[in-house]
């Protein structure tokens, strides 16, 4: 797709193109894309509005009804910050009073859309011109806030930003040109040094707009976080999705926390003040009590594993392995909580016995701080997959005290 095809898929023909479509149906793609031709269409505008409808058929997992409405790429749409997430940094930008945002590496333009209806005025660049086309296009309904080609290193922020009420937020791009997948996307990099614009140049905006967030990968090193900035990791159903840094009066609770979102639970942040500095680590079977917390992996990215330790008065299990062993039966929304029925040391033929001896036929295995193939267990314990044959059984196999062990579990 180009600027051109963008633009025509924006014009009223194009729109109306666009709303006459069915819903996607892989199945029937190319029959349908013979009937547009047939009727009339041009079949660069044809292909490029069944592009359209596939992509926002995917796309509405990360922006629900809204998608239908929406331009994307598809590099755009995997990189672009899911809807639930936007609107809580868009509410960052919002509680700071700001009246103009600029959004340095737009992509779709996700950000400068919830940041826009929430009445900021944005001003968007992005050095790809058919992505700052489609940002732009997404931002038709706020005629105030625009989006262009251009290269977040040439922004100017105007006299004082911070009197002025003037805001930054950036979105490196964190995929290197010219190195492509099968499919077309291109590599995924989760380095600080090759994130574009750099890193150095991030702290440089941040150090002339007090108020100013950038996203970046889950990966980011606690060592590299600015002094009295806010770094925040945030994760949805269960996966984390980003962290992002805050400076100035965006940064609500200056250090490390973490944001814990999904579809059917109301967001919990966790900071450190919640947290022991040292999360108290399990030396023998004998510590594993009644219950297993399974902690949120943005908690674990975080560094925050401490908050768990402390609210259940537990221990984790070994160093690093983001599961909490506790005699208290202690709910907890950034957990997910496992009653334990039997510890054991792990050894193929002791869980195998175990197996056996309880009638279990069927096996979800947990693992977290242990190397093994889940296929090839399975196959050494002599057991299926198949549910509704025997009895079920949850097994969580970790490290206590540098050993490793198996815990037969079920859900809490």
């Amino acid at each position: 797709m180009d600027v051109s095809t963008v633009r025509a898929l924006t014009a009223p023909e194009g729109q109306e193109l666009l709303r006459s479509l069915p819903p996607y149906n892989g199945s029937s793609a190319l029959t349908l894309q013979d009937q547009l031709r047939r009727a009339g269409h041009p079949p660069e505008l044809a292909a490029a509005a069944l592009t359209q409808q596939r992509l926002r058929a995917k796309a509405t997992a990360k922006f629900g009804d809204f998608a239908s409405d929406m331009l994307f790429t598809p590099d755009g749409l995997e990189q672009a910050t899911r809807l639930e997430v936007a609107v809580a940094h868009a509410h960052r930008f919002s509680r700071a009073s700001l009246a103009t945002v600029h959004d340095l590496g737009c992509g779709i333009g996700a950000d400068a859309v919830t940041l826009s209806s929430l009445g900021v005025t944005v001003r968007a660049v992005d050095s790809d011109p058919v992505t700052a086309a489609v940002a732009d296009a997404n931002l038709r309904p706020w005629p105030d806030s625009r989006a262009r080609v251009g290269h977040a290193e040439d922004a100017e922020f105007g006299v004082d930003p911070g009197r002025n009420r003037v805001g930054a937020w950036l979105d490196p791009a964190r995929r290197t040109r010219g190195v492509a997948d099968i499919t077309g996307r291109t590599r995924r990099t989760f380095r600080l040094d090759e994130l574009s614009p750099s890193w150095d140049f991030v702290q440089q905006v941040a150090a002339v707009v007090p108020a100013t967030g950038v996203k970046l990968s889950p990966g980011f090193d606690h060592a590299a976080i600015p002094d009295g900035a806010e770094a925040q990791w945030t994760s949805w159903a269960g996966d984390v999705v980003e962290c992002a840094v805050w400076w100035g009066p965006l940064a609500t609770t200056p250090g490390r926390t973490a944001r814990v979102m999904g579809p059917d639970s109301t967001p919990v942040v966790v900071t450190e003040s919640m947290s022991d500095p040292v999360p108290p680590t399990a030396t023998s079977l004998r510590e594993v009590g009644g219950w297993l917390h399974d902690v949120d992996k943005a908690v674990i990215r975080a560094g925050l594993v401490g908050a768990v330790t402390r609210a259940t008065e537990g221990t984790e299990s070994d160093e690093g392995t983001g599961y909490v062993l506790t005699s208290r039966n202690v709910p907890l929304a950034y957990t997910r909580r496992y009653a334990v029925h039997e510890a054991m040391p792990f050894g193929v033929k002791t869980l195998r016995a175990w197996l056996r001896e309880h009638g279990i036929t069927g096996l979800t295995i947990k693992k977290r701080g242990v190397r093994l193939d889940d296929e090839q267990l399975r196959r050494d314990l002599r057991i299926g997959t198949k549910a509704g044959r025997g009895e079920q059984a949850t097994v969580v196999l970790t490290r206590v005290g540098g050993s490793p062990v198996a815990l037969i579990v079920s859900p809490a």
